[in-house]
């Protein structure tokens, strides 16, 4: 329950909207966690990671991350966002550092599925299309197989995300890792949807997340299952090492807040070691939910992900609905253009692992009401 439709009041209202989804931050052993690390580290980073180093919490996240993911390193950032910026930044850029010392990156082109996430997108905003930035489509091998033969002989990185949080869709990681071996290509894949989530062998997808762990390198967000804020990319030593410097991230921001590194970390050994059968719980109320809203014929996304959208289209009705929602106590989010493509704007329904069974089931009355009027 967050603030009202109009900020400032009072009035609560239904969340759908929080990528916070498990809404671990309630229990008591995490909420403990996090005020010990509070008192002992403060709530200030107290500058860069390049300028003053990183806590013992820090360390204790980053090589948690990395031996789940099956890494040799790991080095954490800000946000996901900050992470996939700094990746590039890294990858893309020259940078002399004294006489005699330069890292020189201008020949290193980047293939992107046409999908991938906003930020790196953004990232890569300076390279030009065609020279040094290529993209295939959206998670088709067929299509990557096509813009790497093109670029064979070249220096090249491949980017894509795991699972995409508008369409719900889930990456073909086998059989884009294998190209990728293939080609002498380098592979990022952004994971910030699916990080303890997606992976062992009792849940969906685990065959396409087995592949995501043969990648160069991976990049979680401690936003979504762990619900706190940050980023983290895990790969090979020599690289991450060299990413506190030459990623700018490091050098020109702040970090993680120590008390996330240490939530983090205390989070990850929960959900991937202790007590995985949460994430267990909440995928089956998930796709209860997704049951149901088909059971009422809501065109919601075809793919069983923790990521479902009622699909829209136009953007203007899908600002209609947003707030038609709202008048009825409910946030739901409109994605449109540039989080989704252009014309296919959709509203983001994401289920919390608090959610009531009554406020679930005044969501689908709503959503009944709205496609009966023609509104979905």
């Amino acid at each position: 329950m967050i603030p009202g439709a109009v900020h400032g009041t009072d009035e609560l209202i239904t969340n759908f909207a929080s990528v916070n989804f498990l809404n671990l931050q309630r229990r008591a052993d995490v909420m403990d966690c996090l005020v010990d690390a509070t008192r002992q580290y403060g709530l200030g980073s107290g500058g860069t990671r390049v300028i003053q180093g990183i806590t013992p919490a820090h360390v204790d996240m980053e090589q948690t991350v990395a031996r789940y993911l099956n890494k040799e390193a790991a080095i954490s950032f800000a946000t996901g966002t900050v992470a996939n910026i700094g990746f590039i930044n890294a990858m893309a850029g020259t940078q002399q550092f004294m006489q005699g010392l330069a890292m020189v990156n201008r020949d290193v082109v980047f293939v992107y599925d046409r999908d991938a996430h906003w930020s790196l997108w953004k990232a890569a905003e300076g390279l030009k299309f065609g020279e040094r930035l290529f993209s295939f489509q959206h998670n088709s091998v067929e299509s990557l197989e096509e813009v790497l033969r093109k670029l064979r002989g070249k220096r090249v990185v491949v980017v894509f995300e795991s699972v995409y949080s508008i369409d719900g869709t889930v990456a073909p990681m086998h059989e884009l890792v294998d190209l990728c071996e293939r080609y002498g290509a380098l592979s990022y894949v952004d994971d910030a949807n699916g990080f303890l989530v997606y992976g062992p062998p009792n849940r969906n997808f685990h065959v396409e997340y087995e592949g995501m762990l043969r990648a160069t390198f991976i990049m979680v967000s401690m936003k979504k299952a762990v619900g706190l804020e940050g980023g983290l990319i895990a790969g090979p030593k020599d690289a991450i090492d060299s990413f506190e410097l030459i990623s700018g991230a490091s050098s020109f921001t702040a970090g993680v807040l120590a008390p996330a590194a240490a939530g983090t970390a205390y989070i990850t050994r929960l959900l991937a070691y202790e007590e995985p059968q949460i994430v267990d719980d909440y995928l089956a109320k998930v796709a209860d939910f997704r049951s149901r809203l088909l059971d009422v014929e809501l065109p919601i996304t075809d793919t069983a992900t923790c990521f479902t959208s009622v699909v829209v289209g136009d953007e203007a009705k899908c600002v209609e609905l947003y707030n038609a929602y709202l008048e009825q106590g409910i946030r739901v989010p409109p994605y449109l253009y540039p989080a989704a493509r252009r014309g296919g704007a959709v509203l983001r329904i994401i289920l919390n692992a608090g959610h009531t069974e009554e406020q679930i089931e005044h969501f689908i009355e709503v959503s009944k009401n709205f496609r009966d009027q023609k509104m979905l």
